[in-house]
């Protein structure tokens, strides 16, 4: 069922306070402490460094998520998940006739440069 859109508002007063930067998974592997099925992924943003996200993308196989390029926003304050903090938000969107939550990574059509920035 479809919801309405939220109301305008100003990039410079939303999008552009975010740091959206493209990164590659180079690890996934479930994560147990986590209150739903999740994914504790290591992803590189280049020269940001290596971060830790917990995610529900097990909608995929660990093995089809290492390797792959992710959205991540790195300027939310790290969050506990489980056992685990998680450093980084990788953006998702709803995966297919799953649960409500589970997600799959949104990624580039093209491979991009690691630490991209996205806008």
């Amino acid at each position: 069922m479809a919801t309405d859109l939220k109301p305008t508002v100003n990039p410079e007063d939303t999008l552009a306070l975010l740091d959206l930067r493209l990164g590659r998974v180079l690890a996934a592997v479930p994560e147990p402490s986590a209150p739903k099925a999740a994914y504790r992924l290591t992803v590189d943003f280049g020269k940001y460094g290596t971060r830790t996200s917990v995610g529900r993308f097990t909608g995929q196989t660990p093995e089809q998520l290492v390797g792959t390029q992710v959205v991540g926003v790195l300027n939310f304050a790290p969050r506990t998940v489980g056992d685990v903090q998680s450093e980084v938000l990788i953006l998702g969107v709803q995966f297919p006739g799953l649960a409500s939550g589970e997600a799959t990574p949104l990624t580039p059509a093209t491979a991009a440069k690691l630490g991209g920035k996205v806008f």
